[in-house]
């Protein structure tokens, strides 16, 4: 199976895809990550090299039979179906989640108050969560993460995922 997270910044993804991928033995890709040790070593990201980097991973990940959950704002349209594309190539059941924090003020404070957890990377302002483009997505579940523990959230993505995969499912 392929999980694909996006959101926001702050939201709370990352926290969530942690819990789920110990809870589940997933592999866990963030695409910040990916992002920033390419910064790290030269390169300039300025576009979906990130993504298409995630995108490979996860099918060799998904090649030897491991359950990946990718980590990401996946804001666009064309950075969803990267996901879509790989989970059909690789003959996988795809799961999108969009996680999102209906709470405005908590969500602001996680923005303002979160460390960046990877050497080198600068995250995002209040102003610049609110200014990004992100493109409604129809498809996905919504997990809501306001007033939730990282652990409570993965709960319920756990239970979607054990939901998705089931046969004979509508």
């Amino acid at each position: 199976m392929l999980i694909a997270l996006g959101g926001l910044p702050g939201v709370g993804k990352s926290a969530l895809a942690r819990s789920l991928a110990r809870r589940i033995g997933a592999v866990h890709l963030r695409i910040d990550t990916i992002e920033q040790a390419m910064r790290n070593a030269g390169f300039t990201v300025s576009g979906p090299e990130g993504y298409l980097a995630a995108r490979d991973l996860a099918e060799d990940n998904l090649r030897v039979g491991r359950t990946v959950i990718v980590d990401s704002v996946n804001p666009l349209a064309i950075t969803r179906a990267y996901w879509c594309g790989a989970a059909a190539r690789m003959a996988v059941e795809l799961l999108e989640i969009e996680v999102v924090c209906s709470d405005r003020a908590q969500h602001r404070r996680r923005v303002e108050s979160r460390d960046a957890e990877i050497p080198g990377l600068v995250l995002p302002t209040w102003q610049q969560v609110l200014d990004r483009r992100y493109e409604p997505w129809t498809t996905a579940h919504v997990i809501d993460t306001a007033g939730r523990t990282a652990e409570e959230s993965a709960s319920e993505a756990e239970a979607i995922a054990l939901g998705a995969a089931r046969p004979g499912r509508p």
